[in-house]
């Protein structure tokens, strides 16, 4: 499965770790940068790897920033992306199985590393559900194509 992740300058610590934790688990994360800790505009890096999600080049999408709200925003700014934000592994649960939610955003000044990759874990093994939830997801495409044109 191959993983799009993406930082800026304050994620760049959480994304490094969450990529060798990628890696030992058999994931193929893509890169889309920041690859240093000088100050960066979050929408440079977090915007591609949106855009490789949606665009069905990557399965799944992780970004992260000093708060992960930042790369949420420009992350959910793409038509077919449903980025949730989330600081714990229940929010990341329920994401998966309710909203079917496709790139993760995280803070790494919000949350430690060991949790992170559990937050990683539970969003990257939770199937989504489908059923009466499929509905609701259907009605949030109905929005973006409404308003993303």
């Amino acid at each position: 499965m191959k993983i799009a992740i993406a930082c800026d300058h304050g994620g760049l610590n959480l994304k490094n770790e969450i990529i060798k934790y990628l890696k030992a688990q058999g994931f193929t994360p893509i890169d889309f940068g920041t690859d240093c800790a000088d100050s960066c505009d979050y929408p440079d890096f977090a915007l591609p790897a949106a855009e490789a999600v949606a665009k069905g080049d990557c399965d799944k999408g992780i970004v992260v920033c000093s708060t992960g709200i930042g790369v949420s925003i420009v992350a959910n700014k793409v038509p077919g992306v449903r980025c949730a934000h989330c600081h714990d592994s229940y929010c990341a649960e329920f994401t998966r199985l309710h909203n079917d939610a496709n790139v993760l955003a995280m803070g790494e000044k919000v949350v430690g590393v060991g949790y992170a990759l559990k937050i990683v874990e539970t969003f990257l093994k939770t199937e989504f559900e489908g059923g009466r939830h499929q509905r609701r997801v259907d009605k949030i495409t109905a929005i973006e194509k409404k308003y993303c044109k």
